[in-house]
């Protein structure tokens, strides 16, 4: 929701991005009441006082009732499934936690990297979140799914014997609702929900463009992963998170890029005064693979000469 798959599909092939997210408040993630969906409901609520005042002009009863049935029966369903989210927090508090800073890789070889507390990356990531439904009790929801049931078959006879007009004002009305639902299913979610409690603060790279999300695009993967090293000063999740083949000399060449990452300045604000920005060193990663690769493959071919002999 924070960073939207959308966001994502927009990064640059072999890019990384950095952001850090912080708690602004102990308020909970929920939907917008100012949102897409709300106008969708209302496009609803509207069209059934259409459908209902067409029924009264034409005088049709049977069209009346169906309006109302059918209406009701989606106010109906809502409430029997209407649910808050819960997103899990850390019960004990006493105690000092390292932080939770999180690597994303995406497929076309792109990264994110998360900067944030343990608490937050809980929340965000890790721990399963939790849904309250209003209506938890099993026999009352199907008591409700058997009056939402009959409303359905009611309305639905109803609808066979009204006016023919009326019917298709009823069709056009269902059309136009269910485009619009399709519409709304269709935006990214995060136009739908409240993330306020939530602060997204954009980092970067010294040799990041000065453009939306501050990315530093690579040629290569191997130097995307380089310049992820160099943020998060660690392999751990590299060996995790099978980023890097489990070879000797990308073994090697992961040593070598965590030494190189915790040996200059972790933070700098030379090239954006009031953006957080992590210096890259001075350092090769392509060519530094290139000649650990070569000597494996010398190792491996004097191993092979040994084992033939």
């Amino acid at each position: 929701m924070l960073i939207s798959r959308s966001d994502a599909d927009r990064m640059m092939e072999f890019s990384v991005r950095c952001v850090e997210i912080s708690r602004t408040n102990n308020l909970h993630v929920k939907a917008k009441t100012v949102a897409p969906l709300t106008g969708v409901l209302l496009l609803g609520a509207a069209l059934s006082v259409i459908l209902i005042a067409l029924s009264i002009h034409y005088g049709d009863g049977m069209s009346l009732l169906a309006t109302i049935l059918l209406s009701l029966l989606s106010s109906l369903i809502g409430l029997s499934n209407k649910w808050t989210l819960s997103l899990p927090k850390r019960s004990v508090k006493d105690t000092t936690v390292p932080r939770g800073d999180v690597v994303i890789r995406y497929p076309k070889g792109s990264f994110l990297i998360v900067r944030c507390e343990e608490d937050v990356a809980r929340e965000l990531y890790f721990a399963p979140e939790t849904i309250h439904y209003l209506l938890s009790h099993a026999p009352a929801y199907r008591i409700l799914s058997l009056i939402g049931t009959l409303m359905l078959m009611f309305g639905v006879i109803f609808l066979a014997n009204a006016q023919n007009i009326l019917q298709l004002a009823f069709a056009g009305a269902y059309m136009l609702l269910n485009a619009a639902y399709w519409i709304v299913a269709a935006l990214p979610s995060k136009i739908h929900w409240d993330t306020s409690c939530f602060k997204v603060k954009p980092q970067c790279l010294s040799d990041s463009e000065e453009s939306k999300g501050y990315p530093s695009v690579n040629k290569t993967f191997t130097q995307a992963l380089w310049k992820v090293i160099v943020v998060t000063k660690s392999i751990d999740w590299v060996k995790r998170g099978e980023a890097a083949p489990d070879t000797m000399a990308w073994r090697r060449w992961l040593l070598d890029a965590k030494h190189k990452a915790s040996t200059v300045n972790t933070l700098s604000k030379d090239k954006f005064p009031d953006v957080t920005t992590w210096e890259v060193p001075n350092w090769d990663p392509q060519q530094h693979l290139k000649e650990l690769l070569a000597e494996q493959a010398v190792e491996d071919e004097k191993k092979a000469s040994v084992n033939n002999v």
